[in-house]
C-alpha cells in the first residue's frame, strides 16, 4: 500500500507542471517559445516575426515613457505580442480567464498584448502594473490594493486616450487622479503602500 501511495504521489508531482502549463495560460509568459513564439533580445516575443520591429518599437517607447514619467523599472519584463486571435487565445485572452481584454500582466515576469492591443497606451498600461508589482509586491498589489488605485493609475498614467472609459473604469481613473494630486513624487509610493 505504501509503495502504491508513493507511485501516485510521484505521478501527481510529475504531471503537475504539464497541468499548470495547459490550464493556467498566463504561466506561458515564462517560456512562450513552447507555444511557437519567437523571442528576440530575451524580452520581446512574437507569433509573427514580420512584425518584430513594430513590437520592439512599442516596447522600447513604453519603457522609456514609464521610466521618464512614472518611475524606474528595476527588472524589465518579458513582453508577448500576439498578432493573431489564435495566439491571444493560447495565452488566455478571448476564451479564457482574461475574457475580451486587450492585454494583461503576470506579476513581474511579463505581460501579454493581444492582437487588438498594439497601441502605446496598452503597453504602458501593462508596464505600470509591472511597476506596481515591483514597488508594492505582486501579491500585495494584486490582492490588497484597491482596484481604483491599480487600474486608475494604469489608465491615467498610460495616457490612455479613450475618454470616457466604461463607467467603472472612468470612475477608477478619476478617483486615482484625485488621490495622486495630493502627493509629490517622493511621497507617492510611500502613500501607495499605506492604501
Amino acid at each position: 500500500m505504501h509503495r502504491l501511495l508513493n507511485k501516485i504521489i510521484l505521478i501527481l508531482l510529475l504531471s503537475l507542471p504539464v497541468a499548470v502549463w495547459a490550464y493556467i495560460k498566463p504561466v506561458r509568459v515564462i517560456y512562450p517559445e513552447l507555444v511557437g513564439l519567437t523571442c528576440v533580445d530575451g524580452f520581446v516575443c512574437i507569433d509573427d516575426i514580420t512584425r518584430i520591429e513594430e513590437a520592439k518599437k512599442l516596447y522600447k517607447e513604453a519603457i522609456n515613457f514609464i521610466e521618464s514619467e512614472v518611475g524606474l523599472i528595476a527588472s524589465v519584463p518579458r513582453a508577448v505580442f500576439c498578432s493573431s486571435k489564435e495566439c491571444s487565445s493560447s495565452f488566455g485572452l478571448y476564451n479564457g480567464s482574461y475574457g475580451n481584454a486587450g492585454a494583461y500582466n503576470v506579476g513581474t515576469f511579463g505581460f501579454v498584448i493581444s492582437y487588438r492591443g498594439w497601441q502605446p497606451y496598452y503597453v504602458r498600461h501593462e508596464l505600470i502594473h509591472h511597476l506596481q508589482n515591483e514597488r508594492l509586491g505582486s501579491i500585495n498589489a494584486w490582492f490588497f490594493k484597491p482596484d481604483w488605485f491599480k487600474e486608475g493609475m494604469a489608465y491615467s498614467l498610460s495616457k490612455d486616450p479613450r475618454h470616457p472609459l466604461s463607467e467603472k473604469l472612468e470612475e477608477f481613473r478619476v478617483k486615482y487622479e484625485l488621490w495622486a494630486e495630493r502627493y509629490n513624487s517622493t511621497q507617492f509610493w510611500e502613500e501607495a503602500v499605506k492604501l
